[in-house]
This record gives structure tokens, sequence and C-alpha cells, in this order.
């Protein structure tokens, strides 16, 4: 029956969480650590609802659902084979009541899904802004890694719209833009408040960062105990094991 869901090089992983399982193609985009770290960051209370921008297959939602206490889940996606993926996933979690994925662009998110309709927005966006020396720019490795099809200017002016005054904002981005993220952020009136860095080796230098910011919060940033993705001898750290839920 699971392999009735699936479509030609498509394949289903196991998440470690609730039994759920994802779908997805190696040829195109598979999820990696940041979107993990993210859903272990990313705090959904009792009751409210979040939208994931650029979804992708649906990792974020779906590890959401199995992470926190939030009432629904909403994953965009503009691509329609990534979009269908992650449909198919709900469904083969069984996840239809709880998480709804919209094949839609972020640039009109504020307008499709309505001003304040979100107590939560999280995003996993390209790292990436430039774009020289790229073949194919509608590739879906490429849309998933570089700002082709939307900046960080137009994730954080949609956020902005999307939530309500002290709605939460999460982020993974990479440090090498972190300057450029917190001046965006404050611009749009989403106010730093949490950010943790990643660092592969305690030795090595951060190379992700976890941000969380608050719609209309006043000027004041926590920074936290960084986390440590491996040992010394290569294997996962106890913090790592416990995110991912091993």
């Amino acid at each position: 029956m699971i392999q009735n869901k699936l479509r030609e090089g498509e394949r289903i992983d196991e998440l470690q969480r609730n039994g759920y399982m994802i779908i997805q193609h190696p040829k195109r985009f598979c999820f990696g650590m940041d979107a993990v770290l993210l859903s272990g960051f990313v705090n959904v209370k009792a009751g409210e609802r979040a939208l994931d921008l650029g979804t992708g297959t649906g990792i974020i939602p779906i590890l959401l659902e199995a992470k926190t206490q939030g009432e629904h889940f909403t994953g965009l996606e503009i691509q329609p084979e990534s979009a269908d993926m992650a449909q198919r996933s709900v469904r083969l979690n069984g996840l239809e009541s709880k998480i709804d994925i919209v094949t839609g662009d972020i640039k009109d998110a504020s307008i499709r899904f309505g001003a304040s309709s979100f107590d939560v927005v999280t995003t996993n966006p390209p790292y990436m802004i430039g774009k020289h020396g790229l073949q194919n720019m509608q590739d879906a490795k490429t849309i998933a890694r570089h700002e082709v099809l939307c900046t960080l200017e137009d994730i954080l002016r949609e956020t902005a719209r999307l939530l309500p005054p002290k709605g939460r904002f999460y982020m993974v981005h990479r440090p090498f833009r972190l300057s450029e993220i917190m001046c965006r952020m404050t611009a749009y009136g989403i106010e730093p408040k949490r950010m943790k860095l990643v660092y592969p080796y305690a030795d090595r230098e951060p190379n992700m960062v976890l941000l969380e910011g608050l719609r209309g919060g006043r000027p004041r940033l926590t920074v936290e105990k960084p986390l440590i993705v491996y040992r010394e001898d290569g294997k996962y750290t106890d913090e790592i094991y416990e995110i991912y839920g091993y």
C-alpha cells in the first residue's frame, strides 16, 4: 500500500518521530540537518497555528506536528512536484486534519492567507545570493539553495504581514549573512529575541544559525549556548541525538 503512494525515483524515509515517514526524491532536494535543527528550536504552543514558508517536501510541518502542541500547520511551496510529495507524505502519516500543503509563491503569501493569520512563521530558506554560474535556474536543488524564486527580503516582508503583534518568526540560515538578516528583521518590525549558533565540531567555526524573532518586540537578544553537532570521534553529541529522536 505504501509503495502505491510513490512515483518513479521516489523513496520513503523514516523520521524517528511518532512513526512518521516522508516521501523524497534523491534527484530533487532531500531535507538536511538544518531542517531538523530548526524543528527542535521552534516553539509552537497549544492552540497556535504555524506556517512554513518554502516547505519543500513538508519536513518542518510534519516534525512540528510531532514535537509541539500546535493546533494546525500549513506548508507553502512554489514547486508543484515538491508540494505534491509533501501532500502525499501528509496523507501517508494520516495528518490531513493537522497539516495543509498549499502550492503557491512566498511573495504572495499575505494575500493568499491574509494579514495576521498565523501565530508562528518558520522558514529554512535558500542561503545563497549569487546566481553567477548557475546553469538551470528551474532545477529543484538550485531553487532550494539559491535566491532564485524568492529572497530574504520577500520572506521577511511577508512574515511581517502574516504575523500579529507578538507573533513569532523562526529561521535557520548561515552565519555569513547574519548582519544582513538582523538588519532586515528589525527593518520589518521583527525583533531578534533568541539566537543559537551551530558548530560542526567544538573547534570549528559555526556553519548554521538558528533565530527567533518577535513581531513588534522590544530590543533584547538572548544568545543561547552553542549547539555542537559532532564529538571528536565523529559521532553525534547527545543533544543532536535528542533533537533527532534517536
